[in-house]
């Protein structure tokens, strides 16, 4: 008996050893975030476009003055015309992590087209985002805010991503992580245009 309870604290030790050790070193995140893009892999947290685009249909905010990776200030206003792909994450939220290699699937599937993607650090540091960035070799660009962020877009749950079509209507608005990258998305994406 006593040598079974010995074999089991062992293991709680060992178990204990190893959040303690992801959770010093900072890569609980990274590691948590694989485990939860697994569950996006299986493609049953998607985004409801249907149910979404018709309820929100309301005129979006586009002054949104930005700064990205590279110190270039400009204003999501630029966008305008376009459909635009926001998305508010931060390094430190797993679920933003888990979802960042679909969305850089999607954004590398249809960069071509008429479609901006704003991928918006909420970082208290933002060199943080840009070498998280550079680190996972992501093709979109990264941005944080540079001045007063309009109410509409102010979430307190991250991720969430803003679908905003071409005419500058807010046609979507999804709370936490969801798979972007499928053929379904892309056609939703593309009939905004």
């Amino acid at each position: 008996m006593k040598k079974k309870l010995k074999k089991e604290l062992v293991q709680w030790a060992a178990i204990g050893g190893v959040f303690l050790v992801l959770f010093l070193t900072g890569l609980h995140t990274e590691v948590f975030g694989f485990l939860q893009g697994g569950i996006l892999a299986t493609g049953i947290i998607t985004p409801d476009i249907e149910e979404q685009a018709e309820a929100n249909a309301t005129q979006a905010d586009l002054n949104v003055p930005l700064l990205n990776s590279k110190g270039e200030s400009l204003n999501m206003r630029e966008f305008e015309g376009k459909v635009v792909f926001m998305n508010v994450w931060a390094t430190w939220c797993a679920p933003c992590v888990a979802e960042m290699p679909g969305i850089n699937n999607l954004y590398n599937d249809i960069q071509d087209e008429n479609i901006e993607f704003v991928m918006l650090s909420v970082d208290d540091q933002f060199e943080k985002a840009v070498a998280f960035k550079t680190r996972k070799n992501f093709d979109f660009e990264v941005y944080r805010s540079a001045g007063n962020f309009p109410e509409m877009y102010q979430t307190s749950t991250i991720p969430t991503t803003y679908i905003i079509d071409a005419e500058g209507n807010l046609v979507l608005e999804h709370k936490g992580m969801a798979n972007y990258h499928s053929d379904e998305f892309k056609n939703f994406l593309r009939k905004l245009m």
